[in-house]
């Protein structure tokens, strides 16, 4: 009788350890479902959310090129007048468009031909373009803290590297041997209303992210001046021109790297 109830207590404690291995292999399937689910709906807002930001890009770009197209004509170019002389910008035609308009530049050797504009900040015209309709690509624009009055001794643009090759995002060839050995590529016109100004440049690099380079407002000629040897020490290839406070200059600046590095040209003014 006590062997039989000994059988009978060990069988209901098999019983019972059987019940358990079913509920937890049960439990860990239940699991694995919901974890299954909640992966594969990631993985389809991942696909949505990427999708979207590709019809957006592509959309930026469509009709940056489109206002690009639209206003084409507003530079004519007279190669029987030498230098600088030879470009022509309709700035009535611009402002029509966009108030805000002040200068046209070109960089040979990229696709940088653009409209200049400039407002009271630093950020509209990062993700506003020419028309001003937002625009992730955004438009080239002047720092805000620059007079353009003739009395700035570092005149500052930005823009977008695009992958594109829109904005600035040509703006990286001017690391390469290729740009750097091509001497027509030196000379930058800067076309405003009231001068067709020519700038040469005389330092190219890429550096980390910071403000130094930018810097728009000098205490003295002595600081300026150690930030003309500075900027100029940086550069990758010594292009032969000297630089001193009674200077210019013109500073073209955008994002690499994720954004973690910036391509920089400086250019004085010799025309």
């Amino acid at each position: 009788m006590l062997v039989l109830l000994l059988y009978l207590w060990m069988e209901k404690i098999l019983m019972k350890g059987k019940h358990s291995r079913i509920k937890r292999v049960k439990k860990i399937k239940r699991m694995k479902r919901i974890f299954l689910s909640v992966l594969i709906l990631f993985l389809i807002s991942l696909i949505l959310f990427n999708g979207i930001q590709i019809i957006k890009w592509l959309k930026d770009n469509r009709h940056s090129k489109e206002l690009m197209d639209s206003i084409s004509d507003v530079l004519s170019i007279d190669e029987h007048i030498p230098n600088v002389e030879k470009y022509n910008v309709n700035f009535e035609s611009l402002k029509q468009t966009n108030p805000d308009t002040i200068a046209f530049l070109k960089v040979n050797g990229t696709n940088i031909e653009y409209p200049i504009v400039k407002t009271k900040n630093n950020d509209f015209y990062m993700k506003h373009s020419f028309d001003k309709s937002y625009n992730q690509a955004g438009w080239i624009f002047m720092d805000y803290r620059n007079q353009f009055d003739g009395t700035d001794r570092n005149m500052v643009l930005y823009g977008h590297n695009r992958k594109d090759g829109s904005m600035f995002g040509t703006l990286r060839k001017i690391l390469t041997k290729e740009w750097q050995d091509a001497a027509e590529n030196w000379r930058i016109p800067f076309l405003s209303e009231n001068e067709k100004a020519e700038y040469q440049v005389f330092s190219v690099y890429k550096i980390e992210k910071e403000d130094y380079y930018i810097t728009t407002h000098f205490k003295n000629n002595a600081e300026y001046q150690k930030f003309l040897i500075t900027i100029k020490a940086r550069s990758i290839k010594d292009f032969g021109l000297d630089v001193t406070s009674d200077d210019q200059i013109l500073t073209l600046s955008t994002c690499a790297g994720n954004d973690k590095y910036r391509v920089v040209l400086h250019a004085k003014k010799v025309h």
